[in-house]
Order: C-alpha cells, then structure tokens, then sequence
C-alpha cells in the first residue's frame, strides 16, 4: 500500500434485486475488511427493490429506472467522491463504466462478468451485436476484468479481445453460513429442488419434461419467479406434474428447502458460476445438471456431489442413479468448501484490491 490508509472501494450495481450477482457484490462489500478498506454501495435503482442485508455498510441509491439515465449523475458523484477503486458487476453497467473511465482518471475501475456474452445472447429478445461492439470499446478503460469460471474466462477473452493481463478469475463464494442438513433414510418419494429465475436460459422447461419421464413419484420443490412462470407451470400442468410441484415465488429461506431436498435439479443453458449450486453442496445435497459452459464442470465432481447429463435420456438415466446412490452430505459439503469457502474467495478479492490500488496507470 502507498500509505496506512484504507482504500476507498465504492461498489456498484444496478439494484439489489434477487440475484447471484447482487448477492455476491452485496456480500463481498460488506464482508472485506474493515481496519483495511472502507466500501460503500452506490445502487442505481431504489430502496424499495432491497433484497440483501446491508447492515454495517452504506448505501447510496440513485432512484434511477435505467443505468443509462444514470449516466451524468454517476460522473458527477464518482468525480466528487474519487474513490481509489469503482467495482462493478453485470456487462451493461461494465460498459457504462468503462466508459466513465475514459474521463475519469483518479479511480481504478474493476468490472465483473456475470455471463457467458457469445451464448447469453440466444436467450435474450434482442441482438447484442451492436452492444458488443460499444462493448468492446469500453472495456479498453477497465484495469481489471473478473471473470467468475474458466468457461467465462475464455468467452470472454475471444468476444471481447481483451489481454490477458488484464482478465482474472476469481469463483464465487459460498455466501452464507448454509448448515449441513441432518441425515436421513430413504423412505418415502425423492424430493428435487431448482432454485432459478423463471426464464427461458434457466432450462425449466426441459427438467420438467425430464421428470414426466420417470416411474415414480416425487415432490419438486421450484423456487423462483421470472417472465416465464406461466409457460413453466403450463407446461407442468399439461405434463400431468401440477401436484407434484410446490412453487415458491421468493424466499429468504432458501437453506431451509435446500437441506429438505434430496436432489438439486439445474436445467441452464448457460450460467455466470451458478451459486445455488454451492448453496446446495454446501448444505450437502448433491446436483444433477444438464451440461452447459458456465462452471458445471468445476464445481460438479462425477459421483462424488452429482452427475452431469449430455441430454434429456442422459439427465434421466443420472435422476435413476442419483436415487438409487448413498451419498455422504459430509464430503459434499467439505468438497465445496475447500474450494468455495467464502474466507478463501474473500481473500482472494482483497489481494486484488490492493494490487489494483498500488498499480499505477
């Protein structure tokens, strides 16, 4: 460090709305060290969209509907504050602030990715191209790029043409103390979980014509909401699946179903570095996933925390296997938190921030 100060980090993010890269901001803001750093949250949109605990850290909301009509109030509040770090997550903000650095110069500006750009755009309504284009230009001006798996490392590399020097990889955390669940015999119906948006990338549509497919009965837990509720649950109607399913819009609880369940279901097409995934290991409730770029294959260890599936037979033969298994809660959770535990990403941040902050441009 050039002096015993604290380095200013002002983190920011379009809302605090449901959602892995909020929650993990959010967590990571509050959660560095204090003696070391002082962070502050500045929220684009309004307090009323608050979902996470920011006890102890403060925030500033903006009351802005759009990132874009956020622009010359972001200049004018970064060029007062001068902040050492600006850290931001999700590309469209990535972009604006990349932008914002072109004219100012006293912060370092770190981006994070929370998607894979070359396959996200299939599950969007619109074309990105012109995006990425605007994109591209304004990533010149991150100093740093963070990239949460290795699939999203090297999309992003080829999409963007950005240098290595200036890419980084750093998982996600596993947030929250999640309690590892008490175990149980196998008597009765399996009991599946998802925990996702209910959007078209997250892949429910194909679970659940995966479960009409088996020969015994379940409950399925779906914890979500999103634009495409309607035609899941349709579908799960028509399916003859209705009774079996308990939807659960929003939860703050959702360690309590988690450790319920006996089998965590993930259908995405594509993911950033799923944390629900984490939150089901850590809790020692082993996954069963269709194959996608996004970190699967980091965080899954094959019959040791759960199956990945080419396709639908494939992600019926592993249900099958999956219950008739005995897994070990124990090691599942151990597993996850070596590699995942949030003192071990937390410093990981930290060392980044610090070696941002004495880099000179």
């Amino acid at each position: 460090m050039k002096s015993n100060r604290k380095v200013h980090i002002v983190f920011v993010l379009p809302s605090l709305v449901p959602g892995g890269a909020e929650r993990v901001m959010s967590f990571i803001c509050q959660s560095i060290s204090k003696k070391k750093f002082e962070a502050e949250l500045l929220i684009i949109g309004s307090v009323k969209d608050t979902s996470y605990n920011t006890n102890g850290i403060k925030v500033t909301y903006l009351n802005k509907q759009r990132v874009l009509y956020s622009i010359p109030l972001l200049y004018m509040i970064l060029a007062k504050k001068q902040p050492d770090i600006v850290f931001s997550s999700i590309s469209y903000l990535n972009t604006v602030l990349g932008f914002l650095a072109f004219f100012l110069k006293k912060p370092k500006f770190i981006g994070r990715e929370a998607n894979i750009p070359s396959v996200i755009e299939k599950y969007m309504n619109r074309k990105i191209i012109f995006d990425s284009v605007i994109t591209k230009f304004c990533y010149k001006y991150l100093d740093v790029l963070i990239c949460q798996s290795k699939d999203m490392l090297v999309d992003i590399k080829s999409t963007y043409k950005i240098s290595d020097e200036k890419l980084r990889l750093i998982n996600n955390p596993v947030t929250d103390s999640f309690n590892l669940k008490q175990e149980k015999e196998k008597k009765g119906n399996p009991v599946f979980i998802t925990v996702a948006r209910m959007k078209k990338q997250k892949g429910h549509l194909r679970i659940l014509n995966s479960l009409s497919s088996l020969d015994f009965d379940f409950t399925y837990y779906i914890v979500g909401d999103g634009p495409e509720k309607n035609k899941i649950l349709s579908l799960a109607k028509k399916l003859g699946l209705n009774k079996k399913i308990v939807h659960i819009p929003y939860t703050e609880k959702v360690f309590k179903y988690l450790q319920l369940s006996d089998y965590f279901l993930q259908g995405a097409y594509v993911e950033g570095f799923p944390n629900c995934l984490l939150e089901s290991c850590a809790v020692g409730t082993p996954i069963i996933a269709f194959d996608a770029p996004g970190g699967l294959n980091e965080i899954i260890v094959e019959d040791m925390n759960g199956y990945i599936a080419k396709d639908h037979s494939e992600f019926v033969q592993c249900i099958q296997k999956a219950c008739k298994k005995d897994w070990d809660p124990k090691s599942i959770r151990k597993n996850i938190l070596d590699k995942y535990g949030k003192e071990k990403i937390l410093n990981q941040y930290e060392k980044l921030f610090f070696e941002v902050y004495n880099h000179s441009k």
